[in-house]
């Protein structure tokens, strides 16, 4: 349903300053304005919208193309309905007003103001998180963020290694285990191997607590016959490898710590259910880790990344933010069902990760994975089947306020059947 209401302000937002266009119910433009991005810029327009409004901002909608930020926040917490908008859909919207193809800021705020008047179903209505969700959406991105500087340092140590010291990739393949890092900055060069002592090497596996190797097996590998190569070759390159290792052991500490904020979030919101609910429910945190596959980062992820549709319960939204709904083209006699590229990249991963850990350990997913690849589905596509499945257990258990249990689904699939 399309709420109505009396004035209509697009906003088009940047990195300096917002272009803001005002529209009155019949469509035309009163008020442009322009401002810049600051903390006086920002509660200005706040003022200026309130004003303009006779001081009722439930009668003021407001369209932009971002769900949060201090904008977006600010409308919010003044009242404002905030409807926000894929860009994508956007550029559709503006085809409407130029044939041509013109695009300016100004001409984006009045089409995003006009569009959200007509087209109010298009827009999404946003609300805002809890403390405890913007602070969990930023922990699990700076953990992914912190993972991928880890990998990237940990490959360019591979090739380091790989170039002159290739001997150490036989004890860690990866090259990104931190006992490993200390044994080279206790041998960074193959002639300094021979100088290791076995009490030292059997200190180091202790720590770590590695009992795949032995120590005689790790001197063994590192005191191989080492790469010829040109004069100061090796020499440089273990200068590089001792340069790569601090920043690698502090990103690995870095990860390591905002790990453990995660959990710890994680477990104060599936305990704050409780405070509230009654005992036969639960919150909707402790709800969705009790599923089979749903670990700390997928948990971490699905909470902070899917905020709205999991508290509005909306699996359609769901499922397409995430990707596991497919896209289908279809014109005359062709269809074609293809994969979805529209969605949230760290959602999709969340998603595929959880099917993936699932098939491992709840014996429903595993035999609904293998019937759909003996139906011919590949890895990915049976995964992504699978997901949605899961998705709408999610969302039923979400509904029930219930816990997972295995047994249950087990004897509804019975009876099913």
């Amino acid at each position: 349903m399309q709420d109505d209401f009396q004035w209509y302000v697009g906003i088009d937002w940047a990195a300096e300053k917002y272009d803001v266009c005002v529209l009155d119910a019949g469509g035309k433009t009163i008020a442009k304005r322009v401002v810049p991005h600051s903390g006086v810029g920002i509660a200005g327009l706040l003022d200026w919208l309130q004003r303009l409004a006779g001081g009722t901002p439930e009668a003021v909608a407001v369209a932009i193309e971002t769900p949060r930020g201090a904008v977006v926040e600010g409308l919010v917490e003044r009242k404002f309905a905030v409807f926000a908008i894929n860009p994508k859909q956007l550029d559709r919207f503006r085809d409407r007003y130029t044939a041509a193809g013109a695009k300016d800021d100004s001409r984006d705020a009045l089409v995003l103001g006009d569009s959200v008047r007509t087209d109010q179903a298009c827009f999404h209505r946003v609300r805002l998180d809890n403390a405890q969700q913007f602070r969990l959406r930023e922990l699990s991105r700076i953990e992914e963020e912190l993972q991928v500087q880890e990998n990237r340092l940990s490959n360019q140590l591979w090739e380091q290694l790989h170039r002159y010291y290739p001997q150490m990739l036989a004890l860690s393949p990866g090259a990104d285990e931190a006992w490993l890092w200390d044994l080279l900055e206790m041998a960074p060069h193959p002639i300094e191997a021979g100088k290791l002592k076995l009490v030292e090497v059997e200190g180091l596996l202790r720590r770590y607590r590695i009992r795949r190797l032995s120590a005689e097996q790790v001197l063994e590998i590192v005191r191989e016959p080492a790469l010829r190569l040109a004069p100061g070759a090796a020499e440089a390159a273990s200068e590089h490898v001792l340069l790569l290792l601090p920043l690698l052991r502090s990103l690995h500490q870095q990860r390591s710590q905002v790990g453990k904020r995660i959990q710890r979030m994680l477990e104060e919101m599936s305990a704050d259910g409780g405070k509230e609910e009654t005992t036969t429910k639960h919150s909707d945190a402790a709800i969705l880790l009790s599923l089979p596959g749903v670990g700390q980062c997928v948990g971490a992820t699905m909470l902070a990344e899917a905020s709205q549709p999991l508290a509005e319960r909306d699996y359609h939204a769901l499922r397409c933010y995430g990707g596991s709904a497919p896209v289908t083209r279809q014109s005359g006699k062709r269809k074609v069902v293809v994969m979805r590229q529209g969605c949230s990249e760290r959602l999709r991963n969340a998603l595929y990760y959880w099917s993936f850990g699932s098939i491992q350990t709840d014996d429903w997913a595993r035999g609904y994975y293998a019937d759909l690849r003996a139906r011919g589905h590949t890895h990915g596509g049976a995964l992504r089947v699978l997901g949605d499945r899961w998705l709408a257990v999610l969302i039923a258990m979400l509904k029930t306020g219930r816990l997972y249990d295995s047994k249950r689904k087990a004897a509804v699939q019975a009876k099913a059947s």
